[in-house]
């Protein structure tokens, strides 16, 4: 049998992250076969991987590549900020957004199915090998395809992102001031309020008819209007759906650079001053871990189960 060094261990702990007496196990049961060590803990680990599947991930980052035409946008969830922020989990987000590039799948599991690269046959492969080497619970949550003419922004580092789709003529696309225009935009989409449509007449006509009957029951409900006629209260609920179509529709937003002017005068301005046609045709905005349940540590039950005391 093979001397099981304190040098092997540690190669080996490094190459795949797994816990020291985990790492010794598995040179023993192998006699020293490195490789064989690796896939031993692999194949362990995808245990692991299942294991952790139920914990909450709702860290991780929102990535963009741009390839040609074509623009896609990840959000992979991990369980803290810290895993986030590492290389190594960046450098897979990055990859799997080259393999949605080059594929086009519809949907997630189609994703999954996918080959990553050379040495994993999938992606999903993959993603269980990323849990079982850092430690934490990952999931490829959502992610989008646009073709066409496309500006793209990342939010502090990963927080947010936004794909917003123009139309434009194709003389004014090249000039250094749409590229400016168009990022823009994405800035007015992630830092400011979210909006929901790009246009007015967008937005469904049930969604209009609920948020009037939210307001028409607002204003009855106040005391000061028990005495208007209903003529009044219309008026009034027409004044406050326009300050529902300024927070809802991008264009009719307040320009954040520039609070005298509405999204839709600036892409106005900006056309005439480009000298063609330009708009906006849709947006995605990705937030991360938007929706999700946030995980919560109990720091006393933490120390308690690491001191031997729960």
């Amino acid at each position: 049998m093979a001397a099981i060094t304190a040098k092997m261990v540690n190669e080996l702990r490094t190459k795949t992250g797994a816990g020291m007496m985990d790492c010794k196990k598995a040179l023993v049961e192998t006699d020293g076969d490195f490789d064989e060590a690796i896939k031993v803990l692999r194949e362990k680990g995808l245990g692991k991987a299942d294991k952790k599947a139920g914990r909450i991930a709702a860290e991780g980052v929102v990535d963009i590549l741009t390839v040609g035409n074509t623009s896609a946008m990840i959000e992979v969830n991990a369980e803290t900020d810290f895993v986030a922020k590492n290389e190594t989990f960046k450098k897979f987000v990055r990859n799997i957004l080259k393999v949605i590039v080059e594929n086009k799948p519809a949907t997630v599991e189609e994703l999954k199915a996918l080959r990553y690269d050379a040495d994993f046959e999938t992606v999903e492969a993959k993603l269980k090998d990323m849990i079982f080497t850092i430690g934490e619970n990952m999931n490829i949550r959502r992610f989008v395809i646009v073709d066409g003419i496309t500006a793209t922004y990342i939010h502090g580092g990963g927080v947010a992102g936004v794909i917003t789709k123009f139309n434009a003529d194709p003389a004014i696309v090249n000039k250094p001031e749409f590229a400016e225009v168009t990022k823009n935009i994405c800035l007015q989409i992630a830092a400011g309020t979210p909006p929901t449509y790009v246009n007015i007449a967008d937005v469904p006509e049930s969604v209009l008819a609920e948020e009037k009957e939210i307001l028409m029951a607002q204003i009855k409900n106040d005391e000061k209007n028990a005495t208007k006629p209903d003529a009044i209260i219309a008026k009034m609920v027409e004044g406050r759906i326009g300050k529902f179509y300024e927070r809802a529709c991008l264009n009719e937003q307040i320009y954040v650079k520039d609070d005298s002017l509405t999204v839709g005068k600036y892409i106005e301005q900006s056309a005439k001053a480009l000298g063609g046609h330009l708009s906006i045709d849709s947006f995605v905005l990705y937030e991360k871990g938007e929706g999700l349940e946030k995980r919560e540590d109990d720091f006393a039950e933490e120390i308690a189960r690491l001191t031997g005391k729960a």
